[in-house]
């Protein structure tokens, strides 16, 4: 009897298996540091540029486009470990922060024009089509900046803004008439 349950724990044994080996090598905290702080670094350079000239043309400010890119960057920094798509999240963060400062400059703005007494009409300047653009409201602007200048399909300019496919198309097409006016 004693040979039977010594077979039995021997086939059992053997039905497991050995355990398991896991062979991915295990990174210490300063290399996954190195790693992570690279690809950042990689994430900078190549999408530096394009965020500021993105910026830039929400804005229609150097200074303030590099600005609003580099809270960009610190906010992507800040959430690195959570980020699938830093592209895509830099994108979204820079239009958000430009929609903010459009806000706080129509504010002020129209802080200004209370104060005016009289408010004359102002022209096209000598680049009509930026100043043109300058002057549409911040959702159509960002619209219109995402479709032709980044070349961003419509579903993807939805998401960006918080919006619906439909209310996209709608951004454009009133966008698009408002520029049509302002340079005929």
């Amino acid at each position: 009897m004693g040979d039977r349950h010594t077979e039995r724990a021997a086939s059992g044994a053997d039905r497991a298996g050995p355990e398991p080996v896991d062979h991915q090598p295990v990174l210490g905290p300063e290399l996954l540091d190195a790693l992570s702080r690279r690809s950042f670094e990689e994430v900078f350079v190549t999408e530096y540029q394009p965020m500021v000239r993105l910026a830039y043309l929400l804005v229609d400010s150097g200074a303030v486009a590099e600005e609003l890119v580099q809270e960009a960057f610190i906010r992507l920094h800040r959430r690195w470990d959570r980020v699938d798509a830093p592209g895509a999240y830099l994108r979204t963060t820079v239009v958000n922060l430009c929609r903010n400062e459009q806000r706080r400059r129509g504010r002020e703005r129209r802080a200004r024009d209370r104060d005016r007494a009289d408010d004359a009409a102002v022209g096209l300047g000598a680049d009509e089509l930026l100043d043109a653009v300058a002057k549409l409201p911040a959702k159509r602007r960002a619209a219109v900046v995402l479709r032709y200048y980044e070349d961003l399909p419509e579903r993807e300019i939805a998401e960006i803004l918080g919006v619906r496919p439909g209310t996209v198309k709608s951004l454009l097409h009133r966008g698009l008439r408002e520029l049509r006016t302002a340079l005929d």
